[in-house]
C-alpha cells in the first residue's frame, strides 16, 4: 500500500469469513487493521457482505463485530431471506455526492440492468426486514450460535476432522487424512463430496468446498433442528472417514 497507494483505487474484502475460499476465518482485529491501513493511504474499502450480511455471523453485518464502517458495502442474498434475488450497493455520503449532479454534468454512475428496482424483490426485502424486527431474529440467534458451537466441539475430537472454523452461522469443517500433521486428503478422493452425499442419504442437504464441509443453516432453524443437523453431519463424517 505504501508503495502503490496512488495506483490502488480500492480494497475488496469479505469480512471475518471468506466463504468460497474454504470458509477461512480472519483473526480478531484483522478487519479493523485493514480499515486503518485503507484510511492511512486513502484507499477505499469495499466490504462484500453478500454472504456474511443480515445476521449470518451473529450481527446484522459482519463489519459490526469490529466497529468498521466500509466505504462501500455490497449486500444481497439474506436481504430477502433467500426468497427472491436482490442486491444493493451502499456508499458513504462522500462517495454518493461524487456521482450526484445535473444530467448535463454526466457525473451519474450510468449502470443499470433488466431487474433494477424490481418491485417484487424489494417488497420481499421489506417483509423480511420486518420479520427481523418483529421476531427479534438477531437476539434469538445468540443461543443458537452457542448451541452450534457446542455441537461442533464434539466433532473436533474426530480423528479425521482438522480445523473447525465458525463465525455465527457460518461453519467450515476441514477433513484431513492425518490429524497430527494436518495432511489433507487428495482432492481426487472427493472426501467432501462423499460426506455430503452420505448426509443426503440421511435426509440432510449440505455442501462441500473441496475437503471442507460447509454448514450455513437458516437463521430460523429451531434448537432441535440444529441438533439434528449437527448429529447427521457427524454421522456422515464418521461413516465415510471411519
Amino acid at each position: 500500500m505504501r508503495k502503490h497507494k496512488r495506483e490502488i483505487a480500492a480494497l475488496i474484502i469479505e469480512p471475518l469469513m471468506q466463504g468460497a475460499g474454504g470458509m477461512i476465518a480472519s483473526p480478531p482485529g484483522y478487519l479493523k487493521g485493514i480499515k486503518r491501513l485503507c484510511n492511512s493511504y486513502d484507499i477505499l474499502m469495499i466490504a462484500d457482505e453478500v454472504a456474511t450480511g443480515f445476521g449470518r455471523t451473529g450481527r446484522m453485518f459482519a463489519c459490526e463485530h469490529e466497529n468498521v464502517n466500509p466505504d462501500i458495502l455490497c449486500l444481497a442474498k439474506g436481504i430477502t431471506g433467500g426468497y427472491l434475488p436482490l442486491a444493493a450497493t451502499m456508499t458513504t455520503e462522500k462517495i454518493y455526492k461524487v456521482f450526484l449532479g445535473n444530467y448535463r454534468e454526466l457525473k451519474t454512475f450510468f449502470h443499470g440492468h433488466t431487474y433494477t428496482g424490481n418491485q417484487l424483490a424489494c417488497a420481499a426485502a421489506i417483509a423480511n426486514l420486518n420479520v427481523f424486527k418483529k421476531e427479534k431474529t438477531l437476539q434469538k440467534l445468540n443461543k443458537k450460535i452457542e448451541l452450534l458451537n457446542k455441537e461442533l466441539l464434539k466433532m473436533s475430537a474426530f480423528k479425521r476432522v482438522g480445523d473447525i472454523r465458525q463465525k455465527g452461522f457460518m461453519v467450515g469443517i476441514e477433513l484431513v487424512k492425518d490429524k497430527k500433521t494436518g495432511e489433507p486428503y487428495p482432492l481426487e478422493d472427493k472426501i467432501g463430496w462423499r460426506v455430503c452425499y452420505a448426509a443426503r442419504e440421511k435426509g440432510l442437504i449440505i455442501r462441500p468446498l473441496g475437503n471442507v464441509i460447509v454448514l450455513m443453516p437458516p437463521l430460523s432453524i429451531s434448537h432441535q433442528e440444529l441438533k439434528s443437523l449437527s448429529r447427521t453431519t457427524a454421522e456422515a463424517i464418521t461413516d465415510i472417514t471411519g
